[in-house]
């Protein structure tokens, strides 16, 4: 799973940090959702697909991994 976050459309709900905060975090200056990690452990993608279906600005992108030893 790869995660990309587009700062144009974030809201500052802040949904995403209180959801997954090992992946995202809030700029300290803006307020705008950052990422701490791009590349997802398997441990953290049911948190990270919430976090997505929960952004009111549709900010986060969730791109799952297919191919050989993939655990989607």
């Amino acid at each position: 799973m790869q995660v990309n976050v587009d700062r144009d459309r974030c809201c500052s709900s802040g949904q995403c940090v209180m959801t997954a905060p090992e992946v995202f975090e809030q700029d300290e200056r803006d307020g705008l959702v950052t990422l701490r990690l791009t590349a997802v452990p398997a441990a953290l993608f049911a948190d990270v697909r919430l976090a997505a279906d929960l952004c009111p600005g549709g900010a986060i992108a969730v791109t799952e991994d297919e191919g050989p030893g993939s655990t989607v």
